[in-house]
């Protein structure tokens, strides 16, 4: 039987803490693009309003789309687990590298998901004829 001691034991915290974070960053990014497009889009048909300025509007969602894309992209890099793959994971989740895998892959796909949810949150801009 081993021991651990509690450096061991806060270093796993750590990194349990780490992955649930990177579980989220991607969601996230998605939710902050969504909420910056459309709040930002009826603010901007709010006091504008006029068919010249919708050029400057899908130009910044087109901006900001990038930016969230480049995000989640290099969420999604950093998750990605390409050591085991082809590899089933286990059912009992009990030792600490089973669970960080499993955090990695949960991850990655979440950041697949969110990059194409911002796909699609960013299309409407592309079919914008006017404000009303």
């Amino acid at each position: 039987m081993t021991r651990i001691t509690c450096h061991e034991d806060a270093d796993e915290l750590l990194d349990e803490s780490a992955s649930l974070w990177r579980i989220t960053a991607a969601p996230l990014v998605w939710a902050a693009h969504f909420l910056f497009c459309y709040v930002g889009a009826a603010i901007w048909c709010a006091k504008i309003g006029s068919a010249e300025g919708l050029a400057v509007l899908r130009l910044s969602i087109l901006g900001l789309t990038v930016l969230a894309l480049a995000a989640i992209f290099w969420i999604g890099w950093r998750s990605r687990d390409l050591s085991e793959v082809g590899e089933v994971a286990p059912v009992a989740l009990r030792e600490p590298r089973h669970r960080h895998r499993f955090l990695r892959h949960a991850a990655f796909l979440l950041a697949i998901i969110s990059f194409v949810g911002v796909v699609y949150v960013a299309m409407p801009a592309l079919f914008i004829g006017t404000c009303r």
